[in-house]
């Protein structure tokens, strides 16, 4: 525990940066699902809508057109893959508090090391991918639930359900079930409250962007 404690001593601006950076797979498996979702089916492979269609007694669809199981698993694999990235950029062990700590750190005896560190680290970002697209579900169940749909060409947006439920679900299975890695430490709370709040605007930028390429249909 004595690595996970001397990482975070720094700052509060740095800390939520190192937050942003130990989560980045979970907060960006949001834009790989995107891509699975659009590119899968141009290979004649799917898309298929995890609801199946269903529709709720409200009139509405459960999930809608927009959550597809090729965008889940898909998004969630290509997490692992990024943060296998950031182990192979910043290694595989603490040496100093730093922005860009190892993910790894203190994640020893953590039930997801399991053979070796690029595994152990596939495992951590596919699981933050899974609860990112978990989150993003549940707001979409909501907004399914408020008449909003997203089916075919129609899409409609809710800034706080598109963006809040994702960050903090993220954040609340870290705090959860990834110690006694660094993720799990109550050091790190005080900075994901602050990035929750900022998180509408970084999601925003991060579909503007997505939508310029044209990896999403819609800008939101």
């Amino acid at each position: 525990m004595g690595d996970v404690a001397d990482a975070t001593d720094m700052g509060i601006l740095l800390l939520a940066l190192m937050t942003l950076w130990l989560y980045l797979p979970g907060f960006i498996a949001n834009t790989f699902a995107m891509m699975w979702g659009k590119w899968l089916p141009k290979t004649g492979y799917g898309p298929w809508p995890i609801d199946g269609g269903r529709v709720m007694k409200d009139g509405n669809r459960m999930l809608g057109d927009g959550k597809t199981w090729n965008g889940l698993i898909g998004g969630s694999l290509t997490a692992g893959l990024l943060c296998m990235l950031q182990v192979a950029i910043v290694g595989t062990t603490f040496d100093e508090a730093s922005v860009f700590v190892s993910p790894l750190t203190g994640s020893e005896d953590a039930w997801f090391a399991i053979g070796g560190p690029y595994l152990t680290a596939y495992i951590m970002g596919s699981f933050l991918g899974f609860a990112c697209l978990l989150g993003d579900m549940t707001g979409s169940f909501f907004k399914r639930r408020r008449g909003l749909k997203r089916e075919g060409d129609v899409s409609s947006k809710a800034p706080l359900l598109d963006t809040l439920p994702f960050a903090i679900m993220v954040f609340l299975w870290g705090q959860l079930f990834l110690g006694p890695s660094l993720l799990a430490s109550s050091n790190l709370l005080l900075p994901m409250a602050i990035i929750i709040v900022i998180t509408p605007i970084l999601h925003r930028s991060f579909n503007l962007i997505g939508y310029a390429i044209g990896w999403k249909d819609v800008p939101y």
